[in-house]
């Protein structure tokens, strides 16, 4: 098994055996920033009522308190990622700038990239996993490791 394999296989397994709130996100957060060099993770839930996401864990509660959120509602980011349940990915400033209101806070940061990957279960979109990083382009193996921790992180939000 590939070194970053057998990482992951670990990380989880011990997550799953662990007690406290949001074991599989905290999991997440280690491997990705080990394995991907993500340097902001946040995990969101999903009201569809209300068309916003609350904060349910962040890697900097600092800058991102756990239970801030942030309305969605007539948006082009809440309408992919969160009614149709598609992965957004954003490419440097422009796209940051474009997409979230906070943009000042992440570039402040120093961040410059970022996957928004939606939280399925039973069909519908219940979250997100959300991953930045520093540099302002995106490489197929951090796209591929997120979808993959999200997918592992997922038992989180039942």
């Amino acid at each position: 098994m590939p070194d970053g394999l057998a990482r992951l296989v670990e990380a989880f397994e011990g997550a799953a055996r662990e007690g406290g709130a949001l074991p599989r996100i905290r999991a997440a957060d280690r491997l990705g920033r080990e394995l991907a060099g993500q340097r902001l993770c946040t995990a969101m839930a999903f009201d569809a009522a209300t068309m916003t996401v609350r904060r349910l864990y962040s890697s900097r509660p600092g800058e991102y308190p756990v239970g801030g959120s942030k309305p969605k509602r007539d948006t082009a980011w809440g309408r992919q990622v969160l009614l149709e349940a598609r992965r957004f990915e954003g490419e440097g400033e422009a796209a940051i700038r474009e997409h979230f209101a906070d943009h000042a806070v992440i570039l402040g940061l120093g961040l410059r990239s970022i996957v928004n990957l939606p939280i399925v279960i039973g069909g519908g979109c219940v979250g997100t996993l959300n991953l930045l990083w520093e540099e302002p382009a995106l490489t197929p193996a951090r796209i591929e490791a997120a979808r993959l921790l999200a997918l592992l992180a997922t038992p989180d939000w039942a």
